[in-house]
Order: structure tokens, then sequence, then C-alpha cells
């Protein structure tokens, strides 16, 4: 489950040498810091829901104890050698992730959850609408995150090739279908399509095709897109407003549902035209090789490793807002956050008048 957190400490014996357990074809030491892109990245997607309600002070240290008690463990568990969900080094489920699905999205967007629930609403939420202070922004952010995005799937295969380039283009064709079909369901529903609905759900086709990039077609990824686009839209409007809870920037209805959805979706839809090992390179506790390529048994192998993600991320992060209210509390005051956590926590304003 933890692997040895001995045995890299302080960097020992990461160097320019590739390490064949888990790099072969670069530097132990750029695959090191490539992986801690990732892990920087988690924790920031959380912060999507805590917006505007938590102390700074708050905010570091769960970053760090989230990281060290959630984040590492399902890391090792889904790429370390003999983790719990790793298909090609002896995990006992072998589940297929190629970037980040389980490790990144559901840890994120369920910790997301559980943070919404237990600190609460922000001050006047639902009663004063509290739209994104710049479409544009986000647009641009949107934008840059749709490009970066390759670096993380394509990136993943770890060279320039065939496995590189089918990530590449899965990536992109899920991003441009789930942006279609969020746009299409929201004009559908409200009448009206809209900018931000597009690019949320062009999110929300980066993170259902981030399991699967390495694994599925172009195609593949492009089904999942328009999948993703819809069920990731009614989780951020319709299931958000019935069950009650403040999500800022929609982590949950994203990566929480977005990255189940992709987990499971892996399940049907990997191919052995994209990734050829996964036709038989895993071996049973008989000795026997199994095809872990779309089929019932990869999804049951894929809905265990989505269960236990669910299920470790939640309570771990509950148990680690505790710990944290307890030691420096969770939430400013109600008139800090009412007049800005950048002017009482930060003294600072992000646009100052002239």
């Amino acid at each position: 489950l933890i692997g040895s957190p001995t045995q890299y400490l302080f960097l020992k014996d990461v160097g320019a040498a590739p390490n064949t357990n888990y790099a072969g074809t670069i530097p132990h030491q750029t695959w090191m810091l490539f992986q801690m892109m990732f892990a920087i990245i988690t924790p920031a997607l959380i912060s999507g829901e805590y917006a505007e309600r938590i102390k700074f002070s708050a905010m570091v240290l769960f970053t760090i104890l989230w990281v060290t008690i959630v984040y590492f463990p399902l890391a090792h568990m889904v790429w370390g050698n003999g983790g719990l969900f790793n298909w090609a080094l002896g995990g006992k489920i072998p589940a297929l992730d190629f970037a980040g699905g389980t490790v990144v999205h559901i840890s994120s967007g369920v910790s997301a959850l559980v943070a919404a629930i237990v600190l609460g609403k922000r001050v006047g939420y639902p009663q004063q609408p509290m739209p994104p202070h710049n479409v544009v922004m986000s647009m641009t952010g949107a934008g840059l995150l749709w490009v970066g995005w390759f670096g993380f799937n394509a990136g993943s295969a770890l060279s320039a090739g065939t496995l590189s380039s089918a990530a590449f283009a899965s990536t992109h064709f899920a991003a441009a279908a789930a942006g279609f079909s969020w746009a299409a369901a929201e004009w559908l529903m409200k009448g009206k399509p809209s900018a931000l609905g597009c690019v949320s759900g062009m999110v929300a086709g980066l993170v259902v095709v981030t399991p699967a990039a390495g694994f599925v077609t172009p195609t593949s990824g492009m089904i999942m897109g328009l999948i993703a686009g819809v069920v990731c839209y009614l989780a951020a409007s319709k299931l958000k407003s019935k069950l009650g809870y403040d999500d800022s920037l929609d982590a949950f209805g994203v990566h929480g549902v977005g990255g189940t959805l992709g987990a499971i979706l892996t399940g049907v839809f990997a191919s052995k035209d994209v990734k050829s090992l996964i036709g038989g390179t895993f071996k049973d506790a008989a000795g026997n090789a199994v095809d872990l390529s779309g089929s019932m048994g990869q999804v049951m192998n894929q809905l265990s490793a989505v269960a236990i993600t669910w299920v470790f991320a939640g309570v771990a992060c509950f148990i680690i807002l505790k710990i944290v209210n307890a030691v420096v509390g969770l939430r400013p005051k109600p008139e800090e956050e009412t007049q800005g956590l950048d002017l009482t926590l930060h003294g600072e304003s992000a646009y100052n008048n002239l």
C-alpha cells in the first residue's frame, strides 16, 4: 500500500541513470520531477472547492498532510512497484490508470466534496449569486490547461512515439467532444449555451480521458468526452443543487465525477491496438496470463480501484480536516470572509484602485 518510504528518502539513488521499474527511457531524476508536478497539482484542484473560506495557515497544513497521507500512498498503489493497482508491476487488482484518473482526479474530487461538507457554505451562498468575476480569464486559463494537459497525458508515455501520439490524440478529441456536449446539454436544459459551460466541459473531457489516454483509440476518447460533458454538467448543476453543498469551482462535479467515469470507461474501451502489453503481460495468482483490454472483467477491476480510492481519500480527508481544525482552525471570521481574504489575511488586493 505504501511501498518503502525510506528507499529514495532525500533523493537517495535518484540520479541520471534511468530506473527500469518506473521509467527506463528517461533519467530517474527527470521522472522524479515529473511525478512531483503531479503531486503539486492534485491538492491545488481541491483548493477550487474551499476558495474564499479557509485560513491560509489551515490550507498550508492541510496540503502538507493531504499530500503525505492521501496522495503518496495512492500514487504508489497505482504506479509503484508492487502497488495494489499496478497492472504491470505485480498489483493484486490490475486497474488501468495511464496518467492519474484515480491518483489525481478521484482523490482530489472526493476530498473536495468532503471539504465542502466540513467547511460549510460561503457567506451569502446560495442567496447571493457568485459567478466567476472574469470569464475571459477563465477561458484563457482553460486554453492553457488544454495545451498543458498534453504534457500531462502524452508525457506519461515517457517517450516520443506511437504511445505518446495515441495519448495526445485521444486527449485532444476528448476535450473537444466534452466541450461540445456540455454546451449542448446546457443549451437544451437552460435555453442558452455559455462560454463558461463550454470550457468547463473541455476540462471534464481532459479529466475523463486522463486514466485512459494511453489505452484507448482517439475515437474512443471522443466518445468518452461526449459522455463526460453531459454527466459532469448534470453533476455540477443538478446534483450540487440537490445535495446543497457549495463547491466554488465544481471540483467534485468535474474531477470527482469525471475521474470516476473515466476510470470505469477505461475498462470498457481499453484496446490492445493502442497498448499491446495489456493483452497478456499481467499474471494472476495461478501464473496465468490475463487480458486486461476492454471487458466486463476489467470493468470490475476498475470499479474496485474506484471504490477503494473513494473510501480511502474521503475518510482520510475528513480526519485531516478535523486535525487541522483542532490545531489552527479552518475558517476565518465571517467578517473577514465578507471583506475578502486577500485583504484580511494577506494585506493585498488583486486589483488596486488607481
